[in-house]
């Protein structure tokens, strides 16, 4: 039963550092976010935050299934599941 306890506190841990990286990446997106041609979305993250968000999406890319392939479109990937994490933190 210990053990049980344990573990769903390292759960608990993991999942709230989860959250916390996920808001973090949402305020870097949010922050570095402008309008590009056409009325697309576009987004230009300068160093250091640029290092920070390639390698939240990097441990985020082994978490979600659809993030095969190139680190690249692996990071294109993760960034929705990632930031519809983010809003369900935001709306608690």
């Amino acid at each position: 039963m210990i053990a049980d306890a344990v573990a769903a506190e390292r759960f608990m841990r993991a999942a709230m550092l989860g959250v916390a990286m996920a808001v973090e990446a949402q305020r870097i997106l949010r922050v570095h976010m402008g309008e590009g041609s056409g009325g697309e979305v576009a987004v230009d993250i300068p160093f250091p935050d640029s290092t920070v968000m390639a390698a939240v999406l990097d441990a985020a890319a082994t978490c979600f299934p659809e993030a095969i392939g190139p680190p690249e479109s692996a990071r294109q990937a993760v960034l929705r599941p990632l930031l519809d994490l983010a809003a369900l933190a935001e709306n608690s």
